[in-house]
């Protein structure tokens, strides 16, 4: 019977490999330890694939500080009302449902988020301009998270 141990995926690497991705701008970095691989990449979600090991998942990089800050308080915030996916455009291609600077009606679609594989559309809650769009397409988004501005 075999005793071998299995491999412990060091926690401060990983750390230190999305922080040089967040300095460097890198997409993607991978190197071989001990027999172990290890691949971070930037997109929706940073992934760590080890080979020989289970795969598991990191933290999200952060990405470079917004050139101005979430303001959560506007009146105007649109918030998520679930955990999931969000989408500004209707397809992959096309063009997202709003813009900064676009005037919308109550009730237009401003985005997408998927969750449970059920696209949920998110309409505008009044009339307005969009002022402000927080989210990139294709990211993760929790409950309550700031997704657009409407003002």
């Amino acid at each position: 019977m075999s005793t071998k141990k299995p491999k412990v995926i060091d926690q401060d690497l990983i750390r230190e490999l999305a922080a040089l991705l967040t300095e460097t701008a890198l997409t993607e970095i991978e190197i071989e330890q001990d027999g172990m691989r290890l691949r971070i990449a930037r997109s929706a979600a940073t992934t760590v694939v080890a080979a020989g090991a289970p795969a598991a998942v990191a933290a999200p990089v952060a990405a470079a500080p917004a050139e101005k800050p979430l303001d959560t308080t506007h009146p105007g915030t649109v918030k998520s009302p679930m955990v999931g996916t969000a989408y500004r455009a209707p397809e992959p291609g096309a063009r997202a449902f709003v813009e900064v600077g676009d005037k919308v009606v109550a009730g237009q679609t401003l985005l997408i988020v998927e969750a449970m594989k059920t696209m949920n559309q998110i309409p505008a809650p009044r009339a307005g301009t969009v002022v402000a769009v927080f989210i990139e397409d294709g990211q993760p988004v929790e409950f309550g998270e700031p997704l657009v501005v409407v003002e």
